[in-house]
């Protein structure tokens, strides 16, 4: 397929920098044209007229005799000014000769021929050469005129007016493409940020993959590995339910066995271990299924509550609990938050980080809900031993225990963290764990009021 990008580019830069250069060497042209046009018939016999007259009564040429020649002073209404040259380039009118008249002599010398050329408000023709006793004139006429130049020799006259705009036209076009080039792009690296944050059903709209330029086709390529993605995470998800499922049957057959041993009187220390290992394998497999309802968007409904409201009866157990191991919880809440959730998610994810919070901490748990503009940050802060700066973004992956919590009576089995991430994933906030000093862990939530 040929490289349809290059070729836009090309194209697009091509025709920029051709307009660019046809605009400016175009206008002198105009300009020139428009400065060098031929005498109008009107004109012509205007000044014919005149220099007959002269040529007929020489006596006329004196100044004073042609400062009060009367007859020709008006022409269609308009007044007109004459200004008569003789061949040695000396004016023998004596009427106050402006820089705009100069210009244009200059300007019909080049043409070396009648022309005429407007000046703003005034209109110069000329000249019309004749021979009075062998003497060479030059007849120049100037009319007061109402109607404005050309627009194009507006801006000749106006070179930084003309420079900008060029700058302006070349800018917007170059923005034009820009962003018919920026637009997919933008998209992409939304749907890649979406992707990349869990939302597994991110794709490129249709419009930017219906394009047949190099950007279709990176999108449709993004959209494949996207389906990729989905389909390999599901298919994970799905295993780690169904080997859940599938586990609880002999568990169940372990633990119905162990009753039966028990009823009969058949209790020894390696049976209570069975016992307590069958427990632990059971709450195991309870939290393996929340992870994966969880990660497959198998919830509840999202409901608008109030945040003290919903919290109420989780922070009351919490600081039981936290009571019970000698330890204090301090609660720090606005009461009139509203904020969307979905409430078992929610408070699932917040009770696993303050659970840990609890079993970490030396004496002291803070829980804190702040507001922001469009969001509220919770922070759940213990004064235990931290962690290691490497490990704070590795402790809401699965299975994932520190160094200081291998044992799994006091780390668990790696899962709370991860529940919580996704259930906060759902709620399309975020949630990441950070040092605090002198010592202790501050996890923070931030979710969208809206």
């Amino acid at each position: 397929m040929a490289n349809r990008l290059f070729i836009k580019l090309l194209l697009g830069f091509w025709l920029c920098s051709s307009l660019t250069l046809g605009l400016v060497a175009a206008l002198p042209l105009l300009q020139q044209h428009h400065d060098r046009a031929p005498l109008p018939p009107n004109l012509h016999q205007l000044l014919l007229k005149i220099s007959h007259k002269l040529q007929q009564n020489p006596e006329l040429l004196t100044a004073s005799r042609l400062r009060h020649w009367k007859h020709y002073r008006q022409y269609k209404g308009r007044k007109l000014r004459l200004y008569l040259v003789d061949e040695n380039g000396k004016f023998v009118t004596k009427m106050r000769r402006s820089r705009s008249l100069r210009r244009f002599m200059l300007m019909a010398e080049e043409a070396q021929r009648p022309i005429r050329h407007q000046f703003k408000t005034e209109l110069f023709f000329g000249p019309y050469r004749f021979k009075v006793n062998d003497v060479e004139y030059a007849l120049y006429g100037q009319l007061p005129i109402s109607h404005p130049k050309p627009w194009f020799l507006f801006f000749v006259d106006n070179k930084l007016l003309t420079l900008g705009l060029g700058i302006f036209f070349s800018g917007l076009l170059c923005s034009l493409l820009a962003w018919y080039l920026g637009k997919p792009l933008k998209q992409l690296k939304t749907s890649a940020n979406k992707l990349a944050a869990g939302d597994f059903g991110s794709r490129v709209d249709e419009s930017t993959v219906k394009r047949t330029d190099e950007m279709g086709q990176l999108a449709k390529a993004f959209n494949s590995m996207a389906d990729s993605v989905e389909s390999m995470m599901h298919q994970q998800q799905r295993l780690i339910s169904d080997i859940s499922h599938e586990l609880r049957t002999p568990l169940t057959r372990l633990q119905l066995a162990l009753a039966i041993a028990h009823k009969k009187g058949q209790q020894s220390s390696e049976t209570e271990r069975i016992g307590y290992e069958s427990e632990q394998l059971e709450q195991l497999i309870a939290e393996l299924l929340v992870l994966s309802k969880t990660s497959m968007d198998q919830t509840e409904k999202k409901q608008s509550l109030n945040l003290s409201d919903c919290l109420l009866s989780l922070l009351d157990d919490a600081e039981f609990e936290a009571c019970e191991q000698d330890k204090q919880l301090h609660v720090q809440m606005n009461d009139e938050i509203e904020i969307a959730l979905y409430p078992i998610l929610f408070c699932r994810s917040v009770e696993n980080i303050l659970r840990n919070a609890i079993r970490y901490a030396e004496k002291h748990i803070n829980f804190t809900v702040t507001t922001k503009e469009q969001s509220i940050l919770i922070g759940i802060r213990d004064d235990g031993p931290g962690l290691p700066e490497s490990e704070l973004a590795a402790i809401f992956t699965p299975f994932y225990r520190p160094d200081s919590a291998r044992d799994r009576n006091s780390g668990g089995w790696g899962l709370g963290l991860a529940i919580a991430k996704e259930a906060i994933a759902h709620h399309r906030g975020i949630v990441w764990a950070e040092m605090v000093s002198p010592t202790g862990l501050q996890v923070k939530i931030e979710l969208p009021l809206q």
